[in-house]
């Protein structure tokens, strides 16, 4: 867990640089416009999962609210954490394995709304683990030795697929992790830099275009109804800012909905923030957006979090959770 505390570690040093240049550590760029608008930085993955608060800003579900959005990539949540406890963003989008983590760490977050879910369908998940073609590799129990990339360690992709090769009679301790950009793994697999690899559309569309497939949809494996990831700020925001975070959850509600009822435009919305090409579109496979959080599916992620070593006493659900 070293690389996890350092960006942890690095999340505070930012903090306390953050304060000296504002009263309320909040930063500077949620500072409202001569026209009323406030401008927020959000922290985001380039994948499909986000979908929604891109389709969101091109509706004008924010800026109907006074809010103009910077979307700032990102390679994962472990990432975006810090970035918003030290203010260099006002929201960011997190795998709920890594909000976890912050909470039982006592950093500041809140989830403010929901970001995406499994799509309850063993082998037709929107993400899943992944092997080139004619990897020997059938199962999750034969990850044991194995190479697997995950875009940041000690994350969900890591608790999921370890989740994946208990289920299936394998040896999780003896997995060997890889961190790298999603963007970044189907090469990985077809160089054979890595075995398997944790990957969500498109990169999962990418994989299977080559050959590859799926060996397992490891966020199924958790849960079926797994709440994988989250929209949230920091507590110091959400205290002094109670009225533009509304503002922002309610946004990202109807962004939500409206993603959920327009697939089309969701898989359109996807060119511009990924290099995904066209030919693949109709081949996505699309999670779920719902409107809340699934508690009982994060209780579960929360205690697999737990018996990985990720944290050694569960976190305060009702403080992370909106």
């Amino acid at each position: 867990m070293r690389r996890l505390f350092a960006g942890l570690a690095a999340g505070f040093l930012l903090l306390s640089t953050a304060a000296c240049g504002s009263s309320d550590g909040s930063g500077t760029s949620d500072a409202g416009a001569s026209d009323g608008t406030t401008k927020v930085k959000v922290g985001v993955i380039p994948i499909l999962d986000v979908a929604p608060v891109y389709l969101g800003q091109k509706q004008g579900f924010y800026a109907e609210r006074g809010l103009e959005l910077e979307l700032v990539p990102a390679q994962g949540g472990a990432a975006i954490v810090p970035g918003v406890v030290s203010g260099q963003f006002q929201f960011g989008f997190s795998n709920t394995t890594s909000l976890l983590v912050a909470q039982s760490k006592n950093l500041p977050v809140k989830a403010v709304a929901n970001g995406v879910a499994s799509t309850a369908e063993d082998g037709a998940d929107f993400a899943g683990i992944t092997v080139k073609k004619g990897s020997p590799l059938t199962s999750p129990r034969q990850l044991g030795g194995r190479k697997v990339a995950v875009n940041t360690l000690n994350n969900i992709c890591d608790t999921s697929i370890r989740e994946s090769v208990r289920k299936d009679g394998g040896d999780p301790s003896k997995v060997e992790f890889v961190e790298m950009p999603f963007d970044q793994m189907p090469a990985a697999l077809d160089g054979g830099r890595v075995d398997a690899a944790c990957t969500p559309e498109p990169a999962l569309a990418t994989v299977k275009a080559a050959g590859g497939k799926s060996i397992a949809s490891n966020f199924y494996d958790v849960s079926p109804d797994l709440t994988v990831a989250m929209y949230f700020t920091s507590r110091q925001y959400a205290q002094k800012n109670p009225e533009l975070v509304k503002r922002f959850r309610e946004a990202t509600a109807e962004s939500l909905k409206y993603a959920d009822s327009h697939p089309e435009e969701v898989r359109r919305i996807l060119t511009t923030y990924t290099k995904i090409p066209d030919t693949l579109l109709a081949k996505l496979t699309l999670p779920r957006w719902p409107a809340e959080p699934d508690r009982a599916s994060i209780e579960r992620l929360a205690q697999l979090a737990q018996q990985d070593g990720l944290f050694k006493q569960s976190p305060d659900l009702d403080e992370l959770l909106p």
